[in-house]
């Protein structure tokens, strides 16, 4: 596969921790040196499941060799499942984080058992049964797979879901509350996932303090964002 072949899904690029400036500095020069990538670039119908960096860097210098390794995998919730549990196959990951991909590897793994094969977005419709007995198998297995229970499993995607509304109402919020930029309980996090989509901003906001919608995030500003909040739920 050619290198303008490969695609960047911007939903599957958020389940993967971006390296710091250094670490891809030294990547780059790594590679460089090399000549070739040590290890091929995972895709699943031309989209990038692992090696986003290497993608970037890729791009930059032409003559350096790559391999693509092209995956199957039944439908876009089956290929985030694949990214998260990847992921968590590494060491170091923040205690944020790996709630975080253990909750959205569970929610996709979900999703991924209702979907039609071969689709990107629809869901197969099943009996209600067959859904409580799927989802609990699915939770036993990823709760054994990363040894923990699966009460922490369950909690893992509410968690997650919290993030999720997070990163929306704030763009940017994602990354900070999994680097422990912005110091927030876990509960306080859940929480958000049960605020209406329309009554977060003022959940999260008070009286004159804007939410921040630019890349460049003021970290001090998001924490009174969620000392205002932890105050609207207490």
């Amino acid at each position: 596969m050619k290198l303008s072949q490969l695609k960047i899904d911007p939903e599957f690029q958020s389940k993967i921790p971006p390296l710091q400036f250094e670490e891809e500095q030294q990547l780059e020069q790594n590679i460089i040196a090399e000549g070739r990538l040590l290890n091929p670039i995972i895709t699943w119908n031309g989209y990038i499941l692992d090696g986003h960096t290497r993608y970037r860097i890729l791009k930059k210098h032409g003559f350096i060799k790559f391999e693509v390794e092209e995956i199957q995998l039944a439908n876009k919730y089956e290929a985030l499942a694949w990214i998260c549990k990847n992921q968590l196959g590494r060491r170091n990951l923040s205690p944020e984080r790996k709630k975080f991909l253990l909750g959205k590897e569970y929610e996709s793994t979900k999703l991924a058992v209702g979907a039609p094969l071969g689709s990107k977005h629809g869901i197969r419709k099943c009996g209600q049964n067959d859904h409580i007995f799927t989802e609990s198998r699915t939770c036993q297995r990823i709760a054994s797979e990363h040894g923990v229970g699966e009460k922490t499993v369950r909690r893992a995607e509410k968690y997650s879901q919290g993030i999720d509304a997070a990163e929306e109402a704030v763009p940017g919020a994602q990354e900070e509350i999994l680097t422990g930029r912005i110091k927030a309980t876990d509960a306080e996090i859940t929480a958000l996932a049960k605020t209406p989509k329309a009554e977060i901003p003022a959940a999260l906001a008070k009286e004159s303090i804007l939410l921040i919608s630019s890349s460049v995030l003021n970290t001090v500003a998001l924490q009174y964002i969620f000392l205002s909040f932890n105050r609207a739920i207490a």
